[in-house]
This record gives structure tokens, C-alpha cells and sequence, in this order.
């Protein structure tokens, strides 16, 4: 549940507004070969088979903070033989295969691909090799969230491009911006 979200627009109406920026997503994305949804709660698999696209796969985010749920993700893939591994937020509405294609040109040549936020996050993280401290002791859901990913893989000696910057939808004065601006 989007829980920020929910607060002023209600849960039902929450459920609504995920669900249209999740599909217009997906939507953007369906030429793109593979994927992996993640999901929570970890119980929602039937909720989100409509969604999966061929040759796309499911799988539960699991427990833990946003930090944990992304380590694991990142280290289920590159387990899996994964030589890049991207991850993506369903909060920006406006990303584009395109945005994905030129994060997998840059893994070719940086260590990390960011897509920042304008509310101090990020939309989009890539990596060419896991990089689970980058994940540690982090300010979630702050605006220190990319400042903090950014200085720790600095200090790392990470190599670092930056995509566009987009808008996080995280409450219903975010969506109501995002619906003006759609239809200007």
C-alpha cells in the first residue's frame, strides 16, 4: 500500500492511483524482451499475473526495509548469471523503454546507473556487479536518499551516471501535479 498516498486520498483511492502508475509503466515498458516484477505483500502473485508480460517473470519482494528488498533483488539476479541488473520503482510514472535503454548502454561503461528523483530518491538503480553497502544504512523515504547512495559509491571508487530526473509520486498532491501536467 502506498501508505504517504493513502493518508490524504484514502486507501481505496491509493489502490487506484498505484495501479494506473504501475500499468502506465509496464505499459511503456512492454517492448522491452524480459523483466522481473517484484511484488508485495509476498501473497499478491494473482494480483499481479495480468501484468506480467511474455517472456516476464514474478517474484516476492520478501521482508525487510527497501534497502533489504533491493540487495536481494540485485543479488537474485546476478546469482542467476545476471551480468546487469536494473531496478526500477513503480512511483515514476513518466519512465520510458527508452530510459531503460540507455541505462543498459551506460552499465557498459560506469559500475552505476542512477535515475534521481526530484524528491531526493532515485526512479532507477543499475549495476554491473552487486554493491550490497550501497544499500545499508540508508535514509529511506527521505530526500538523503540519493545523496546517500551517491557518497557511498564515491567513496567506493564506483563509477557513476546519472539519467534524468523525474518526479516520485508519493502523495495526492504529487499525482494531482503529475494529472495536470499530463493533460497540459
Amino acid at each position: 500500500m502506498k501508505t504517504r498516498l493513502a493518508r490524504t486520498a484514502g486507501n481505496e483511492r491509493a489502490c487506484a492511483i498505484y495501479r494506473e502508475m504501475v500499468e502506465s509503466i509496464l505499459e511503456s515498458l512492454q517492448e522491452l524482451p524480459h523483466g522481473e516484477l517484484r511484488f508485495t505483500p509476498d501473497d499478491a502473485r494473482e494480483e499481479i499475473q495480468p501484468w506480467l508480460g511474455d517472456g516476464w517473470a514474478a517474484q516476492p519482494q520478501g521482508a525487510g526495509d527497501l534497502g533489504e528488498r533491493l540487495q536481494r533483488a540485485f543479488a537474485d539476479a546476478f546469482a542467476g548469471g545476471a551480468e546487469q541488473v536494473i531496478v526500477m520503482g513503480s512511483d515514476s510514472p513518466e519512465v520510458s523503454a527508452g530510459d531503460v535503454r540507455l541505462a543498459i548502454k551506460e552499465l557498459k561503461s560506469h559500475d552505476l546507473v542512477v535515475g534521481p528523483a526530484i524528491d531526493g530518491g532515485y526512479w532507477l538503480i543499475g549495476m554491473r556487479a552487486p554493491h550490497p553497502e550501497l544499500f545499508a544504512d540508508i535514509s529511506w523515504s527521505s530526500d538523503q536518499v540519493l545523496g546517500q547512495t551517491l557518497a557511498r559509491a564515491k567513496s567506493r571508487g564506483l563509477s557513476i551516471q546519472l539519467l534524468r530526473i523525474l518526479a516520485d509520486i508519493d502523495t495526492e498532491a504529487d499525482w494531482n501535479a503529475y494529472v495536470r501536467e499530463r493533460e497540459a
